[in-house]
């Protein structure tokens, strides 16, 4: 995946916090969501999101205000190719630019969620975080949060080829998690979080769809080049190295569906590749019949 070299980019949509922050007590004021399965009791010590395991709360995270490095040396597309976290800028900005279209398409108005760099340890409104969790999106605070870092994981623990689609498409899934916040179809979840059949795999999946999605209308954005067969291939290994059934096989355990919260990796390719041929948010109805 490449960006256009002259593409602009906006870099108050990102804060870069790595460096700072302490990790606080645990209360109970939201839900974090992600992309990858949580931890199944003493067995996998994978954690790379904070998805579904736990309703955990803290101090809120505050206003995220301007970072004048990123604003220095993340300026354009090229910029983006050459740098990791100027290539979440312009990830972010393409995202963004194509939620907030459908939204006025549909005559709604879309609220930007901004993402914020860390490492090491962050404070959200949905509670105090280590990198150990990876990228997630808090809904109490409208706010993705990433580690860099959690790419290496992605693939020397998880085996996934990597590559900037890769990365980009973990940020999509968490950007339909914001989608499908302002839409409330995370309110269908409730107490529904492990199975199968559950509402939390089904807001997974559907998250995975609405990064298809995106995928499929990322060049009109204007800010990535034309995505190739590889990028996509990337993208797919990527959203199968983190199904349910790969992780607890890679953990050393029986495949148990009764406590997974993602989906497998089948699943996961299959909605994602949904979204992205159709292209658009009415393929991914996740909720509707068996999955």
């Amino acid at each position: 995946m490449r960006f256009r070299n002259n593409a602009q980019l906006d870099t108050s949509q990102v804060s870069d916090r790595r460096g700072a922050g302490s990790l606080g007590g645990l209360g109970g004021r939201g839900m974090a969501l992600g992309a990858g399965g949580g931890v199944v009791g003493l067995i996998v010590v994978l954690a790379i999101t904070l998805l579904q395991s736990g309703i955990i709360g803290g101090q809120s995270s505050g206003a995220l205000g301007p970072n004048t490095d990123l604003a220095a040396d993340c300026r354009t597309g090229a910029d983006a190719n050459a740098r990791d976290d100027c290539q979440t800028v312009a990830a972010v900005n393409s995202i963004q630019a194509y939620w907030s279209d459908v939204f006025a398409s549909r005559g709604d108005n879309y609220t930007p969620a901004p993402t914020a760099l860390f490492d090491g340890q962050v404070q959200t409104a949905c509670g105090a975080a280590s990198s150990a969790v990876g990228p997630f999106y808090c809904p109490a605070d409208q706010t993705v949060y990433i580690d860099l870092g959690f790419y290496d994981a992605l693939q020397q623990e998880f085996g996934a080829q990597g590559g900037p689609f890769a990365e980009t498409y973990v940020i999509a899934h968490e950007y339909g998690h914001h989608v499908q916040h302002l839409l409330g179809f995370d309110n269908r979840v409730g107490n529904d979080r492990e199975g199968p059949e559950s509402g939390s795999v089904r807001l997974e999946l559907q998250a995975d769809c609405f990064a298809g999605v995106w995928a499929g209308n990322a060049e009109a954005t204007g800010y990535i080049e034309p995505l190739s067969a590889d990028d996509i291939a990337a993208g797919l290994d990527a959203a199968a190295s983190i199904g349910d059934d790969r992780i607890q096989e890679s953990a050393g355990g029986r495949v148990s569906p009764e406590s997974f919260t993602h989906g497998t990796s089948a699943q996961r390719q299959e909605w994602f590749t949904r979204g992205y041929r159709g292209a658009d948010i009415s393929q991914c109805d996740t909720w509707s019949g068996s999955l």
